[in-house]
């Protein structure tokens, strides 16, 4: 026991003697000041960092003394309005493709049923008691704007469109409007044969 102790008394002393704040002759020159040597760390290994603050390009404010930029609003938000009392009409989303006898029977263009593969996005929209000549529509590429004495309509589109590639048709008999949008499909050439 008294030799275990012992041995422990002289390891004691020998880490006292490693971790004391005074110093001895002969020992590296690169340390000098102990202190100096007690406060390296892992983030002082490797080379030293740069002084010159390197800024992200997203984060960097223009000069102007707007709030947001153009890419931060979302499109579409403008149009929303909690103080409107007009209530929203009942519409329906419909994706199209065109396909023929090759692509039914055969499967030969490689197309199928899902949304991948539409090209155009029919949206019929209910409007009950509407004229025609009532009706303001204003698509851009990711939403549709509707407006009408009676209701409004703004409407989130699941596809990005061909804003200025639409058309629109009223039916007085059903009292119904459809709009078909074209479907913009940017990697068209890859999923797409």
């Amino acid at each position: 026991m008294e030799f275990a102790g012992a041995s422990s008394l002289q390891h004691l002393q020998a880490l006292s003697n490693l971790l004391s704040t005074q110093q001895e002759e002969g020992d590296d020159e690169d340390c000098k000041n102990i202190n100096a040597c007690a406060r390296l760390g892992p983030g002082q290994v490797g080379p030293p960092p740069k002084t010159d603050k390197e800024v992200s390009t997203a984060y960097v404010k223009k000069n102007s003394k707007d709030i947001w930029s153009e890419e931060e609003v979302a499109e579409g938000c403008q149009y929303e309005d909690d103080n409107d009392p007009r209530p929203q009409p009942e519409y329906e989303i419909i994706l199209k493709q065109s396909v023929g006898t090759e692509d039914i029977f055969l499967g030969l263009n490689g197309k199928d049923p899902s949304s991948m593969c539409c090209e155009s996005m029919l949206v019929k929209i209910k409007l009950p008691d509407t004229k025609a000549t009532d009706v303001v529509l204003d698509v851009k590429e990711k939403f549709l704007d509707l407006r009408t004495l009676k209701y409004k309509l703004g409407l989130h589109l699941p596809h990005p469109i061909h804003s200025h590639e639409g058309k629109a048709q009223f039916f007085s008999e059903r009292e119904e409007l459809e709009v078909t949008l074209l479907i913009k499909r940017p990697m068209d050439f890859i999923n797409m044969p």
